[in-house]
């Protein structure tokens, strides 16, 4: 066996490694194989001699790949299209990953800066060190651990309120997406206050047009008619307080901002705009 046939054995054997690796980083699956099939480029472009570490030195590859397409990707300010990931893998292939990964982690990990998004998933989900991660970002070992910390100070989010205060409403948060769900509209009645006001900005409905909707039974009715949302939903930290995201295949479109009065919802703002969806502070709730 020659050294090219080594070369891509030894690639082909960490594929499904950087593959997972890199639609961490990406968040899209279609982006993460043309990662993956770009540092492969590069590293068939190079000679192995001399590489100790084979294993690492493909895992630098692809995260330098990432991260360029990740600070392309916040110049341009866009999002990679739902369309190429329907066409490789498929919705439900897509959806089963993203669930697999935690939906609303990728959430959260897509307002992170590049340099923290990639220091955070190559650190706490794959263990490389500091002294590797700096030097795949250009920075030094204490700015790369910085990085990483900062990001999951992010993830983490902080509650508004106590943790049993917070717990309590997180689990109004998932009764009410449960109920949603089901279509079930005396579940959804009990979760919610008596005078709830629902109020949608112009960008979550079909009409576009800003909506509002008084009283339980009401907004119960709108839930239970939205519940085809509900499977790309989970519940996550909104300004402080446990609310829902929207995420088909990871990719945020509506945010349900709850305000609870003791144990009932009493108001819920759906925002789907995207220049106000970017001043939501989001963060993972703890299993």
């Amino acid at each position: 066996m020659d050294e090219d046939d080594r070369l891509a054995g030894r690639f082909e054997a960490n594929r499904p490694r950087l593959r997972a690796m890199a639609y961490r980083m990406l968040g899209s699956l279609s982006d993460a194989d043309d990662a993956v099939q770009e540092a492969w480029i590069h590293a068939a472009s190079a000679s192995m001699n001399g590489v100790a570490n084979p294993e690492g030195w493909f895992t630098t590859i692809v995260a330098r790949v990432c991260l360029d397409m990740l600070r392309s990707r916040k110049s341009r300010r866009e999002e990679p299209l739902d369309l190429p990931d329907a066409a490789v893998a498929g919705p439900e292939q897509e959806a089963m990953l993203a669930d697999s990964v935690g939906l609303a982690l990728l959430v959260v990990l897509d307002t992170l800066a590049p340099a923290e998004r990639v220091a955070f998933v190559l650190h706490d989900t794959f263990g490389l060190p500091f002294g590797q991660i700096a030097a795949i970002t250009g920075r030094s070992p204490a700015a790369a651990r910085q990085l990483a910390s900062r990001a999951r100070r992010r993830i983490q989010g902080t509650p508004s309120v106590p943790r049993d205060r917070l717990a309590r409403q997180r689990q109004v948060a998932e009764a009410f997406l449960a109920a949603a769900r089901g279509g079930d509209l005396g579940a959804l009645l009990a979760v919610l206050d008596p005078d709830v006001v629902l109020h949608a900005d112009a960008a979550a409905g079909p009409s576009g047009d800003a909506a509002t909707l008084r009283g339980a039974a009401a907004v119960a009715r709108g839930a239970r008619a939205a519940s085809g949302r509900s499977q790309y939903s989970r519940v996550a930290l909104v300004n402080g307080t446990p609310g829902i995201v929207m995420a088909p295949r990871g990719r945020l479109r509506v945010v349900l901002a709850f305000t609870m009065t003791g144990d009932k919802i009493s108001r819920i703002d759906v925002i789907a705009d995207p220049a106000r969806l970017e001043t939501l502070d989001l963060a993972v709730l703890d299993d």
